[in-house]
């Protein structure tokens, strides 16, 4: 018998999560519009470029320190303490941004600040799932959870082009501060049972466990790798190009507003096709989906039409959204739930490598070699990254398997001189 969609939220402590992950989603998604036209209002796309860089770069430095702090300590609680750093950040972007004093170094130094909470939020979030819901509406959870995100963003998006083309990005990012706060007031009210008594073993031996859980499986490392090279052409050329294009060739923000929105649209469409969806390789299937991150490349390149570029947005939110949600089932469904934060912060650093380098030479880049140029590039590396994942045989073979019961996990398969 199939089970309720909305099954996980009779359950208090998933309940909570789920409205403290929602409340900040709504805010934030007004940050991706308020920061791209804040500093396109003092600098240039390359500006933008280093700003972004500044927020990704911190992430990628400490989010292995954020695995291991989300596996030793209670993971909300890791996640209120990210959510108030954040917070704080963000209004201090906003004040900045407000009184006209904003310089480009502050606005570097504070997403910098953000960037270290998101190391910190980000293997926590992953892990936790698997211990605020039952096993078995774990995939439903993981739909919901990206539902709201992606619901929040429409809304958000929209009223943020709107907001910032009327009033200023200034008010935008006051809006994100608040979510943030808002937010650590209900991931507070979350109670764990306590975790079982342990001897709590060396930093550097429990990043080995963990890089020894990551390696040992050939499905994920092979889409982390591929993620990195993705991730870098796809999120930089989007973000920092797509921005610019708005703002010179198309309707500015409300436009890119409308475009974020759409996007997020299809995330939502994705998630409830993700509700229905059951194949029996769907991590093969996800990364196909990947596919259609290409399309809004190749349109912003020539460029088109603000609603042919929002469609292409839309599917690509369908596809981004299929991989998403079996990308996260798969990870929860075959790595120890004792090392899940650890394995997720590997991941998030194989896949955020390349980020900082993305944001920071996508600018330069495209002054010498043409914006249309380096767009089609772009795309290009994405679609080599779909078929070096399509053609690893261990992500064609694996299948959706139940979750097996804390007691039948299996231990850490470390691998002595893994690490070099």
């Amino acid at each position: 018998m199939k089970l309720d969609a909305l099954a996980p939220l009779s359950e208090r402590a998933f309940r909570l999560l789920f409205l403290g992950r929602t409340v900040s989603y709504l805010g934030s998604a007004f940050a991706p519009v308020a920061i791209a036209f804040a500093v396109l209002q003092i600098g240039s796309a390359s500006d933008l470029g280093l700003v972004l860089t500044a927020h990704v770069l911190p992430t990628v430095i400490f989010v292995l320190v954020g695995g291991v702090i989300a596996d030793r300590l209670p993971r909300h609680a890791v996640l209120v303490a990210s959510n108030l750093v954040a917070g704080a950040a963000q209004a201090a972007f906003a004040i900045l941004i407000l009184s006209g004093t904003a310089r480009l170094w502050e606005l570097i130094a504070i997403q910098a600040v953000r960037g270290v909470s998101t190391a910190f939020f980000f293997p926590a979030a992953q892990g936790i799932v698997p211990e605020v819901v039952s096993s078995e509406r774990l995939q439903e959870a993981n739909v919901l959870l990206r539902l709201s995100n992606n619901a929040s963003s429409i809304l958000g998006a929209a009223v943020a082009g709107i907001v910032v083309a009327t009033i200023g990005p200034g008010s935008a990012l006051a809006v994100d501060a608040a979510s943030y706060l808002l937010a650590a007031v209900f991931l507070t009210a979350i109670r764990l049972p306590a975790r079982p008594a342990r001897e709590a073993p060396a930093f550097v031996r429990e990043l080995v466990e963990g890089w020894g859980e990551f390696t040992a499986r050939t499905w994920l490392w092979v889409v982390v790798v591929a993620f990195g090279v993705l991730n870098a052409a796809q999120v930089g050329a989007f973000n920092v190009l797509g921005p610019s294009i708005a703002k010179d060739h198309l309707g500015g923000a409300a436009d890119w507003g409308f475009i974020l929105a759409a996007l997020a649209a299809g995330l939502i469409a994705g998630g409830l096709v993700a509700l229905r969806l059951r194949p029996r390789h769907p991590l093969f299937v996800g990364c196909l989906c990947v596919a259609l991150q290409i399309p809004p490349l190749v349109l912003l390149a020539i460029p088109t039409h603000t609603a042919a570029i929002a469609v292409a947005a839309f599917a690509e939110g369908v596809g981004i959204e299929l991989f998403s949600v079996f990308w996260d089932t798969s990870l929860q469904r075959h790595v120890p739930v004792a090392a899940l934060s650890r394995v997720s912060s590997y991941d998030a650093l194989g896949s955020w490598a390349l980020l900082p380098i993305g944001f920071a030479v996508v600018g330069p880049i495209a002054s010498v070699a043409g914006t249309r140029e380096t767009l089609l590039g772009a795309a290009a590396l994405v679609g080599l990254a779909v078929l070096a994942m399509a053609a690893t045989a261990d992500i064609r073979r694996l299948e959706a398997a139940p979750i097996a019961p804390p007691s039948e996990l299996p231990a850490p398969a470390v691998q002595p001189g893994s690490l070099s």
